[in-house]
């Protein structure tokens, strides 16, 4: 439990300069290594796949509606459902303001009851433009430990926790065509994720978080954030919401496409404590994300499971930047692209 109550709460220092290393403990000489089964070949760090070109057109305000009895939505500013593109053939404007010192992502927020008075808020947004056939492919992004999902919209450069990176993370999904999913955790955010904590590591579907995500399933489906794929599902998350990343991949199989893990490792770890059991080839491709300086996550842990993906047959990665503590690392905003960009469905 204290493991998962730190979570998010490691070297507080700002965003370091990144190295990617390989699929092995040892250091490389920059690039990352791409392991599929039991061979490893050369990849660009982070670079897995080529990076989509941005979709879409320009922003709209939008004014807070309610859908049925169960659903609020609110906006601070960003468009719910697009437009298109005011130079035919030009690329869209980003939804998201970046300055070199800041980046503010504009988003919606919907409650969604979960059970009897009981109800969690998810923020939210889709790309500009156009949505593709059947669409927008989607990308969760969990938060860590006792920092609410929100901070995943706004971040500054000198922020603690690499969140500058975590902001441009997302920007960079949404400018590429991914609509983008933050859940809060518990407390309006301010706790952690159930995904490591017993009796929940081991008895899931009796936990509330369970119910949130069959929620925030069913309000996908229900079109209550706009045009999305459900055949094409993503995750990537920090701490907390690293571990709760692998849980997407161990407790709905079939459901996400490939996953992204920044400071954590299998969904039931919990920092140093930490057993990884043999895995199946049906775990989505994973790429693990770390600070070789991070107090709270050893490094031998997101090794134990890059191994048992390696063993299982399943594409894999490792990017370290050996200088960072637990923080998202500055090579994870084009790496987690890249990854995404480079499994399609």
């Amino acid at each position: 439990m204290l493991i998962s109550l730190l979570g998010a709460c490691g070297d507080a220092s700002g965003p370091q300069d990144t190295d990617a290393s390989s699929t092995s403990p040892s250091t490389s000489d920059g690039a990352g290594e791409s392991t599929t089964g039991g061979t490893t070949s050369d990849a660009s760090a982070g670079a897995t796949g080529s990076t989509a070109p941005a979709t879409g057109g320009g922003e709209s305000d939008s004014a807070g509606a309610t859908t049925g009895g169960t659903v609020s939505t609110t906006s601070d500013g960003g468009a719910s459902d697009g437009g298109t593109s005011d130079t035919e053939g030009e690329p869209p404007a980003s939804k998201c303001e970046q300055t070199p010192t800041a980046i503010i992502c504009p988003k919606e927020t919907v409650e969604l009851e979960v059970g009897l008075l009981i109800t969690r808020d998810v923020h939210w947004q889709v790309p500009s433009g156009e949505p593709p056939p059947g669409g927008w492919p989607i990308a969760f992004m969990f938060q860590g430990s006792l920092f609410t999902s929100e901070l995943n919209w706004v971040g500054q450069l000198d922020g603690p926790f690499g969140m500058y990176y975590q902001v441009l993370t997302l920007k960079r999904l949404l400018d590429a065509g991914y609509a983008v999913i933050t859940p809060e955790a518990h407390a309006e955010g301010s706790t952690f994720w159930d995904t490591n904590v017993p009796p929940f590591s081991s008895n899931w579907e009796l936990s509330p978080d369970h119910d949130f995500m069959l929620a925030i399933f069913d309000a996908i489906d229900q079109g209550t954030f706009g045009p999305l794929n459900s055949d094409i599902m993503y995750a990537t998350g920090i701490s907390s919401g690293g571990y709760m990343t692998s849980r997407m991949a161990v407790s709905y199989p079939g459901m996400f496409t490939a996953l992204a893990i920044q400071s954590a490792s299998y969904a039931t770890c919990s920092g140093p404590l930490c057993s990884v059991p043999p895995l199946d080839g049906g775990h989505p491709p994973t790429l693990f994300l770390a600070g070789g300086e991070d107090p709270l996550i050893p490094i031998s842990t997101v090794y134990t499971y890059r191994d048992a993906l390696v063993d299982a047959g399943v594409e894999t990665e490792v990017i370290v930047d050996p200088a960072a503590g637990h923080e998202w690392i500055e090579a994870a905003p084009d790496a987690v692209l890249g990854w995404f960009d480079g499994h399609p469905p």
